[in-house]
């Protein structure tokens, strides 16, 4: 079952040698995301599912040890998800699962095995609901770390451009995530989070379904938009 979860924002900026010369202005979100990290390892999980957005190459399961790189970003980095696996498929981890894979090893992780699922964006709530269910019956105490971005429309310059109806359903969400409401997390709009460029959608779905009967509390530690892209920080405990 379901014992922890921390939420974060799955950006390649927030790797520091991604950002470069604009590494600090991300300080205090990557200050949020150790803080949440630290809620999972006081869980004492026994195995920690990191949960994130993902194109078809790179949906479904990922073992412990599979690689990811940060090249396609200019920046000669590489990162394992957890421990190294002799016998690990080649297939490298998708973006989000990197990010996933350097918060770990930027936090030291060394209190449970890891493993990753990339999550496709069009996936339907029902079934976001029902793979996270599965997800949280793997082991009896799973942890999950869960990457995902909100709205990509909250300024004029932002990825997806503005759009008036991004602030509120991140608002939405920050309340869904940072109260553990994983009612309010199913409820969120598929076809609006799609509009919006809200990676975080589905993978914030399958949290929902794995922590439904849970009974844990919810922390809201970040929320804010830079870049016109909506970052939120959250434990679930």
């Amino acid at each position: 079952m379901l014992v922890a979860a921390a939420v974060c924002p799955c950006p390649p900026l927030l790797v520091p040698e991604v950002a470069a010369g604009a590494a600090p202005e991300l300080d205090a979100l990557r200050d949020a995301c150790a803080d949440a990290l630290g809620v999972l390892a006081a869980a004492r999980p026994d195995l920690l599912l990191v949960i994130g957005p993902a194109d078809l190459a790179g949906r479904g399961p990922h073992r412990e040890g599979a690689t990811g790189s940060f090249k396609g970003f200019g920046v000669d980095l590489d990162v394992r998800l957890g421990r190294d696996r002799e016998t690990v498929a080649d297939r490298p981890l998708p973006p989000s699962l990197a990010v996933g894979a350097w918060l770990l090893a930027r936090a030291r992780w060394a209190e449970a095995p890891v493993e990753g699922f990339g999550v496709g964006e069009p996936l339907e709530t029902d079934r976001c609901t029902s793979t996270g269910q599965d997800l949280a019956a793997r082991a009896e105490r799973v942890a999950l770390l869960v990457m995902g971005d909100g709205s990509a429309c909250r300024t004029v310059k932002a990825p997806g451009y503005l759009d008036d109806r991004a602030e509120a359903f991140d608002a939405a969400a920050a309340h869904a995530l940072g109260t553990a409401d994983p009612g309010a997390l199913i409820a969120l709009d598929a076809l609006l989070a799609y509009e919006l460029k809200a990676a975080g959608r589905a993978p914030w779905q399958v949290l929902a379904g794995a922590g439904e009967g849970a009974g844990l509390r919810g922390q809201l530690l970040y929320e804010d938009a830079p870049y016109g892209v909506g970052y939120l920080v959250a434990t679930w405990s």
